[in-house]
């Protein structure tokens, strides 16, 4: 009887749940991302902080959206649990600063007590950053509680002591050719006016959703019917990227990967298209089979956009139902979208595109 439900409702609640927890509209998307920029900018430093590296030896790890939460059925976290800690323990010890790009724990479903306490060992293995200080952690939509500072004493102090600050965003700034560049970090829920802190989508998730999610076990970020929003949220904060000087825009919030403004599935694509062209028949079954895993995953595409401005990423999400995870990686003058996958029990970093800093930044300051 369960699967039968299971079947019956999947996609409806689905779309249910997407139609009222998500609206971004382009005007405030803009006005609020150009806002939190100039707060950081002008110093104002609880907003966030400029964080200047050396372009031939900066390590930044950006991750986002684990969403990690009670360890029921409703916790999209628990797949990828493994991969998570494999990945921080690698980043660590290779000397990486750690970006946790909000949405780091799921306190619309769940107590924050209940949080802290089923995922010690998470919280454990960010805390070494922390103390090397090498970690920086900015809030999203579903964290929006570690904003406020009752909240981060109660919680957060008595496992990251005094030293933890949370902010709205970041700046990374470095030199090229004499000339400043800088890589801006943000959630990406700013003017999403069903996300950005809104009581009644905060009350829908944890009411309505979360019970289903739990009888249903459907996990966000399996299949979604809601593909031309993601697309439009990514687009709208690519139009935004494309407007700044000297700047490229790193967020999460929409649980899909985009590198360079190009996203995973496009890149897919045009992989696809190349190996078909050299009649490689074993890597056009690889590909293929992959794009439609990641098709499902990421919701699909309704429409295609061409992003000319190699301005715009999105680090994706540490959730996804397989326990796949991703990021974006800063090492000297590479930046990298990678992926964490489980094979044969065994954790595996892999790359799936990268490109040099620096032609990103040639790129950007020609076309602006």
């Amino acid at each position: 009887m369960k699967k039968l439900l299971q079947r019956l409702f999947k996609r409806p609640v689905t779309r249910l749940a997407a139609r009222l927890s998500s609206s971004p509209e382009k005007d405030k998307v803009f006005a609020s991302l150009t806002a939190l920029l100039n707060n950081i900018q002008y110093t104002k430093e609880t907003y966030g902080i400029r964080v200047p590296f050396d372009l031939n030896t900066g390590k930044f790890i950006i991750f986002s959206d684990a969403h990690k939460g009670a360890r029921d059925l409703a916790d999209d976290f628990r797949p990828a649990e493994k991969n998570y800690l494999n990945a921080l323990d690698y980043y660590y010890k290779n000397g990486f600063y750690l970006i946790n790009l909000g949405d780091c724990e799921e306190l619309w479903e769940n107590k924050p007590d209940i949080v802290m306490e089923m995922n010690k060992a998470e919280f454990q293995e960010e805390l070494r950053f922390l103390q090397d200080n090498r970690y920086y952690r900015v809030f999203g939509n579903h964290d929006l509680e570690w904003k406020y500072e009752f909240p981060r004493m109660r919680y957060l102090k008595p496992v990251f002591g005094d030293k933890l600050k949370i902010y709205e965003g970041l700046i990374l700034t470095t030199t090229y050719n004499n000339r400043e560049y800088s890589i801006f970090c943000t959630h990406g829920h700013q003017g999403d006016q069903k996300s950005d802190g809104n009581t009644f989508s905060t009350w829908f998730v944890a009411a309505i959703w979360t019970p289903l999610q739990r009888f249903l076990e459907i996990s966000i970020n399996s299949t979604s019917d809601s593909f031309e929003l993601v697309d439009k949220h990514n687009i709208m904060m690519y139009e935004w990227s494309a407007t700044q000087k000297d700047l490229l825009f790193i967020s999460g919030h929409t649980h899909k990967p985009v590198f360079a403004s190009l996203d995973h599935i496009e890149r897919l694509n045009k992989q696809l298209e190349k190996t078909r062209a050299k009649e490689d028949a074993t890597a056009i079954r690889d590909i293929e089979a992959e794009l439609e895993k990641r098709k499902a995953e990421y919701a699909g595409k309704q429409f295609h956009k061409t992003m000319v401005i190699p301005s715009y990423f999105n680090s994706g999400c540490c959730c996804f139902i397989d326990g796949d995870i991703t990021g974006i990686e800063i090492e000297g003058d590479n930046i990298r979208l990678v992926k964490w996958k489980e094979e044969s029990g065994q954790s595996h970093r892999i790359i799936l595109e990268q490109s040099p800093l620096s032609y990103l930044f040639e790129k950007i300051s020609a076309t602006q």
